[in-house]
């Protein structure tokens, strides 16, 4: 495959690498990248990469071809009716890296940073990561979004959303979109947005939204407590819940959101048409009954997703958190880049978000061959994995930089 079509040879043969350079875990103190062991040595690997990171004719648009492209090729075959799309913020900590001109504040004034929003793809199959087709990261002189050349102002952080779902649904995948949502997107006037557009979605909502159900005003916790009572929730399946077996109970009702939308500053905005939604309760709980953890999703998917469907889709929204563990502590150690501007760490992400793909699909491969190499980079890695689990994303990526220098180490 050809990345980069677009650029000259030069920075084509710079570009992959790079990403063969991220394919493989990194230390926490160094100040470049590792050096690939049929490169140029270290030094010199690192002012390549200071040089393509400042190159502008790779921009942000142009790395971000790569992984749309590996999305478009994944989702026929990953996928199985749904293209499950989840939207996720996260905070990247720099508070010891002054360097950093452009941080900004976090959780307080201390803590300084960039704000990284990805939106990643999901199987509807099996939850299994296909790709991200968006990220962004936020910084003080704006955001660096893989979709824009340079940095723009930041807008209301949930009028973010719509643009990436607007995006998302002109890609023109064969397959549909669904959008997964975290509770900080719990907005009846986004709500009624993306309804307008026609985006499928399931979002996380505050058991203190008020709802219209059977012809009352509820709160969601009441409409929850009534569905318990008339025995809605049914068992769905077997879960793991902090790396125990759990099980799943979900319960389905149908509300309306009738009330005026409020902007994120809390002034009232202008009245809206009601809008139905199906109401999705799923419950994890232990083999004693108790719940462990409670998801109260307000959804727009048509009629032939059940409601165990949509619970088990939002199930899988924690997988964005096995990409950021990638990214963050399995070995490329994002956090602790030395790049020290916002555009730089942008283009970098992209670069590693690639590397990921590259070990999702050997290990999302169903090929007898796939299940092979899988088997040796676990051996290779010398990491343990948990019992039943045939490998693990960081164990395919310490597997992957052995078996890397153990070929070129053949050839010469």
């Amino acid at each position: 495959m050809t990345y980069l079509p677009e650029l000259d040879k030069r920075l084509q043969d710079r570009y992959q690498s790079l990403v063969l350079s991220h394919a493989q875990p990194l230390q926490r103190v160094a100040a470049g990248l590792r050096a690939l062991a049929g490169g140029a040595g270290a030094l010199a690997a690192t002012q390549a990469a200071w040089r393509f990171w400042r190159n502008g004719r790779a921009g942000l648009p142009a790395l971000a071809q790569p992984l749309l492209q590996a999305a478009a090729q994944a989702v026929p075959t990953a996928c199985r009716d749904v293209a499950l799309l989840v939207h996720d913020y996260s905070w990247l900590h720099y508070e010891h890296h002054p360097s950093k001109a452009g941080r900004v504040r976090l959780s307080n004034d201390q803590d300084l940073g960039y704000e990284l929003r990805t939106a990643l793809v999901l199987s509807d199959r099996d939850g299994a990561p296909v790709a991200p087709i968006f990220q962004s990261l936020r910084g003080a002189q704006g955001v660096y979004s893989s979709r824009t050349t340079r940095a723009r102002p930041a807008p209301a952080k949930l009028d973010r959303l719509t643009p990436v779902m607007r995006f998302a649904q002109g890609l023109g995948w064969p397959r549909p979109v669904a959008h997964l949502i975290d509770r900080e997107a719990d907005s009846v006037g986004h709500y009624r947005a993306w309804a307008r557009r026609g985006h499928w979605f399931a979002a996380r909502a505050d058991d203190t939204r008020q709802a219209l159900h059977q012809g009352r005003q509820r709160p969601l916790s009441e409409v929850v407590q009534r569905l318990r009572e008339g025995g809605a929730f049914r068992h769905a399946r077997a879960v793991l819940y902090h790396g125990r077996e759990q099980q799943q109970w979900v319960a389905e009702g149908r509300v309306r959101l009738h009330r005026a939308a409020e902007q994120e500053c809390g002034r009232v905005s202008k009245p809206g048409k009601a809008l139905g939604l199906r109401l999705v309760v799923a419950e994890v709980r232990d083999a004693a009954g108790a719940a462990l953890a409670v998801w109260l999703l307000l959804c727009r998917l048509p009629a032939w997703v059940p409601a165990e469907g949509a619970a088990l889709w939002y199930y899988w929204r924690w997988r964005v958190e096995s990409y950021l563990k990638l990214l963050k502590g399995a070995g490329l150690h994002l956090e602790h880049w030395q790049q020290e501007t916002a555009a730089a760490l942008a283009k970098r992400l992209l670069v590693a978000a690639l590397a990921c793909v590259l070990v999702w699909q050997v290990g999302r491969s169903a090929a007898a061959a796939a299940a092979r190499l899988r088997q040796v980079l676990v051996r290779l890695s010398g990491r343990q994995v948990r019992r039943g689990a045939e490998a693990t994303g960081p164990a395919l990526l310490a597997g992957l930089a052995k078996l890397l220098d153990a070929l070129w180490l053949m050839d010469h």
